[in-house]
């Protein structure tokens, strides 16, 4: 049986001490999220996240580092999610709402634990800030149709 990988990009914008994020209320993402979305092929992954992040909050990226690898494996249907991401530190433009992907806010780092959102979300955040890079990735336990593991490792 062959894998499948379905790619995708997360990119957490940092201005000072603060995030932006999007509240999103639609489809399994409800909450706020950072901005990301699907790979189109053929194009890269620094060019997903150059793109996704201009539709969904009107920012351009002037740099994009790769922090870190997450996602979510389904060993029994042999399924990856791969999210590849991404922290952008500087950018142009004026941020701007997008009605399908939610409204854009900056939020400060110390209020992050007070905001509604997915608990992926939340313990994935301080890993951008972090010197090095990541690997986040979920194991689906097809049987109880759930997490059935986290493995997270970081790299100096």
């Amino acid at each position: 049986m062959t894998e499948t990988i379905l790619n995708w990009v997360n990119i957490c914008v940092k201005k000072d001490e603060e995030i932006l994020l999007l509240n999103r209320q639609h489809d399994n993402f409800k909450g706020w999220i950072q901005p990301g979305g699907k790979v189109e092929f053929p194009e890269s992954f620094f060019e997903a996240a150059r793109r996704e992040l201009k539709e969904e909050t009107g920012l351009t990226a002037l740099n994009l580092e790769l922090k870190g690898i997450s996602g979510f494996t389904n060993p029994s249907k042999k399924e990856r999610y791969v999210y590849y991401d991404f922290l952008c530190t500087a950018f142009e433009g004026q941020v701007r709402g997008n009605d399908h992907e939610g409204e854009p806010k900056w939020w400060k780092i110390s209020e992050l634990g007070q905001i509604d959102m997915q608990d992926d979300i939340r313990e994935r955040l301080p890993l951008y800030r972090r010197k090095g890079s990541f690997e986040r990735i979920h194991y689906w336990n097809e049987e109880k149709h759930c997490i059935g593991e986290t493995k997270t490792i970081l790299y100096d």
